[in-house]
Order: C-alpha cells, then sequence, then structure tokens
C-alpha cells in the first residue's frame, strides 16, 4: 500500500475511537463532571507528549539530517510550531464555531444552526490530529507513525466522550450525540492523506509538517482544552489527568518507536 493509503487507515482507525468512546451515551450512561474533566486532562496530555516526542523530536533529526545543522534545525522546528498555531487560531477567528461551554465564536456565529456550529469546532480541533499522523506515516517509517496513531486514538476516546456528554447536556438526543461525536473522529482520515501527500512530495516538507502539526495541537491544548479542565475548579483531577496521559504516551512513543 502507498504511504498516503496507510496514513488514511491509521487516521481512520485513531478516528473512530472518538466512536468508541461515545458509546455510554447510548445506553444512557452519565459520566461526573470530576471525572469528565480527568478524561479530557488525559487527553491534552497525550496530545502534548505526542507533540514533543513524536512530532517536534522527529522534525528536528529530520531537518538535521537534510541540512546537516542543529541550528537550522531547530530554527525550522520554531517556525512549524508557530505557522501550525497560526493556522489553527486563524480559524478560529474566521471560520464560525461554538464551544461547549463559553459560547459561540468566529464570523457570522449567530446566523448559523448550532448543530452546525458544533461540526465546525469539531473540524478545527480534529483535523490537526488526523495531519499529525499523516505526516507521521507520509515518511514511510511505521515505527515513528503507529506510536502516534495510538496516542490519537487513546485520547480520541475520551474526547468522543466528552463531546457527546457535553451534546446532551444542550438537549440532543442519545443518537444524534453519538453520531456527532463519532464524525469528529471521521475527518481526521481527511487530515492524515493531506499531511502524508504533502510530505510525499518532498522530504523537505517532512520536517515542516511535523512541527506543523505539532504547533497545531499545541495550540488546541492551550486554547480549548486545558481551559474546559479548570473551569469548574478541578484543576487537581485534570492536571492528573493530563500527567498520566502524558507519562503513557511518553512510554507508547520509547517502546514502540
Amino acid at each position: 500500500m502507498s504511504d498516503v493509503l496507510i496514513a488514511f487507515l491509521a487516521a481512520l482507525a485513531a478516528g473512530l475511537m472518538t466512536g468508541v468512546g461515545a458509546l455510554p451515551v447510548l445506553f444512557g450512561r452519565t459520566v461526573s463532571r470530576r471525572a469528565n474533566d480527568t478524561m479530557l486532562g488525559f487527553a491534552a496530555g497525550v496530545m502534548l507528549s505526542a507533540s514533543f516526542f513524536s512530532l517536534i523530536l522527529p522534525g528536528i533529526e529530520a531537518a538535521e539530517t537534510l541540512y546537516g545543522s542543529v541550528p537550522i534545525a531547530a530554527l525550522i522546528a520554531g517556525g512549524g510550531i508557530a505557522l501550525g498555531a497560526l493556522a489553527v487560531a486563524a480559524l478560529n477567528e474566521l471560520v464560525p464555531h461554538e464551544h461547549f461551554f463559553a459560547g459561540r465564536e468566529g464570523a457570522e456565529a449567530a446566523a448559523l444552526a448550532r448543530i452546525w456550529l458544533f461540526v465546525f469546532a469539531i473540524t478545527i480541533h480534529n483535523i490537526p490530529e488526523g495531519m499529525a499522523v499523516g505526516v507521521a506515516f507520509g515518511a514511510g517509517d511505521l515505527a515513528k507513525g503507529m506510536p502516534l496513531a495510538i496516542g490519537i486514538g487513546l485520547q480520541n476516546a475520551p474526547e468522543g466522550l466528552a463531546v457527546a456528554l457535553a451534546l446532551r447536556a444542550h438537549g440532543y438526543r442519545r443518537g444524534t450525540a453519538f453520531l456527532i461525536a463519532l464524525a469528529t473522529g471521521l475527518v481526521e482520515p481527511l487530515g492524515g492523506a493531506v499531511g502524508a501527500a504533502a510530505v510525499a512530495v518532498s522530504a523537505h516538507l517532512l520536517p515542516w509538517g511535523l512541527a506543523f502539526a505539532a504547533g497545531a495541537m499545541i495550540y488546541i491544548i492551550s486554547h480549548e482544552i486545558i481551559p474546559e479542565t479548570h473551569r469548574h475548579g478541578r484543576q487537581n483531577r485534570a492536571t492528573l489527568g493530563l500527567t498520566i496521559g502524558l507519562i503513557l504516551m511518553m512510554v507508547l512513543d520509547v517502546t514502540l518507536g
């Protein structure tokens, strides 16, 4: 199989974990706010660890191999991180979307139905994850891509449950909440294919792509997930979840990568 197809399938498998995480809502199960914040913290920890161990460090290594200079490699990584964060920040400003508790943001947000605002929010938050998996697999090294795909899948499960529970809290039916949560994962394989295809065009895009994906994920962690987990005064639980997620992803990357 081509690297692009492998990346697509890996991102699809990781994305489908959002549906697995959302399954309890179909059976009327509820999760406490404390547990929800802990799971979101776990997701943030996995993403944070993946950003450094699976994206930034391999990106620096790839740039150093290409250019034979550590300072140049570091500058490329820094530039890629900045571009990734700026890209998501721009989407956050330009695309109408709705945060689960903070309300609506983006151009002409008031003119769109709530359901589409949620869909836009899901797209903003999950495409960078798919791109990260795609870029990692696009390099043609399964040992580097596999830990990231597993880590993204692990953090997608609690993220999917959190999305479904938030939708239920806003009055959506169980089936609708589940399907929308599942949709959060179905955008990831598209991002995976785009990321892998970009890297396949030129090896020189690999370090930029890895750092770009990391910057996008770091922005989401800081701008979306951590503030949400601290909103209800359970930051200790959220921090515990973040620490566990970070350690687990680090162990996966070191042992599998």
